[in-house]
């Protein structure tokens, strides 16, 4: 090989090795740019709503806008190299900037968080309560008021659902059928009526009915839960001894009317209404609100007797904010002058 010849291949071999070289960065460029679209994009949290309809495509370029990740296209490579392309459901995911392209596919494959409106129906409520509760959390009132007078949906109601809708606080899907979330509030009532406390009512002489109904009673007289047991057992010794209920919330329910607003001197002690345990005997038509756990336990465990092993057969609650208990009704009545 002559001189010239070697000096030329020498040359090509400079060229190709610069070629290599170029070749070697520009892979290595690639590579990390590739890579840097993986990396966290730095954006701040951010909660996606995937609503029905919505692809990934669109998904994609939503948290790319959000700073989520850093490459639409990124994501979906990923998404559909890990065979989760299809995986989005409906329902709202938390996302951070500060995930990798593989951790918010991760997510986005996982199960959604259901957008859900909380809902609290206080203990003692009647029926017409409840519409403007769930008014507040963007429900049909139309729609609610149909489903609280569909007695289909308890079989211990009659012409509404008073006293079978539980009162708790309910997380109630956003969007939900009102119909559907009044039967949550039934059946969670319904959880109530074990074998053993419906034969606890048995035993008591009540149908599941007229436990509810007794309860519904003590809801409305008692100042607090630790009163419940009291009250029920001068109820419940009413009842076995024939002498009328005598309460004033069953008045007042009965007149369509709220307890403060009754007003003796016009006589609505004396107006005859199914509910009015004044004018009738023994307990009102039906329940007169939505009683709680603990009115309900209580007519399954009263407090029956004073401590001198006499029946309790009335209660007054005084100004100083405690109840008075008497057998006899003179002895009430000295307990009414002392402390009304």
């Amino acid at each position: 090989m002559s001189r010239l010849q070697g000096r030329g291949m020498a040359l090509w071999v400079k060229v190709l090795l610069a070629l290599v070289v170029v070749l070697l960065l520009v892979a290595l460029a690639v590579f990390l740019y590739l890579r840097g679209l993986t990396q966290p994009a730095g954006g701040s949290p951010y909660t996606l709503e995937v609503k029905p309809g919505d692809s990934l495509p669109q998904v994609a370029r939503t948290l790319q806008t959000h700073g989520i990740v850093k490459n639409a296209d990124a994501l979906r490579f990923v998404m559909r190299q890990n065979g989760t392309a299809g995986s989005l459901k409906e329902g709202l995911y938390d996302l951070t900037g500060q995930m990798n392209v593989y951790q918010v596919a991760d997510k986005l494959a996982g199960p959604a968080r259901i957008p859900t409106v909380s809902v609290t129906i206080p203990e003692g409520r009647r029926i017409k309560d409840l519409p403007p509760i769930f008014a507040k959390a963007g429900f049909d009132v139309a729609g609610l008021k149909t489903a609280l007078n569909d007695v289909s949906l308890s079989p211990y109601a009659k012409g509404n659902l008073e006293g079978f809708v539980f009162p708790a606080t309910y997380e109630f899907r956003v969007g939900e059928k009102p119909r559907e979330a009044v039967q949550e509030m039934v059946e969670r009532m319904n959880q109530e009526f074990t074998t053993p406390n419906v034969a606890k009512a048995r035993a008591l002489g009540l149908s599941v009915r007229d436990w509810v109904t007794l309860a519904s009673m003590v809801q409305a007289e008692a100042a607090n839960d630790g009163e419940m047991p009291v009250i029920a057992g001068v109820f419940l010794n009413r009842l076995r001894d024939g002498i009328a209920l005598g309460s004033d919330p069953t008045v007042a329910y009965g007149l369509g009317k709220d307890l403060p607003d009754l007003d003796r001197s016009a006589g609505d002690f004396t107006r005859d209404t199914p509910y009015s345990t004044y004018t009738r005997q023994g307990l009102p038509a039906g329940p007169i609100n939505n009683p709680g756990q603990a009115a309900l336990l209580s007519v399954l465990d009263p407090k029956r007797q004073l401590a001198d092993g006499r029946a309790a057969l009335y209660f007054l609650h005084g100004l100083d904010g405690k109840i008075y208990v008497n057998h006899d009704y003179a002895a009430h009545l000295r307990d009414v002058a002392r402390h009304r």
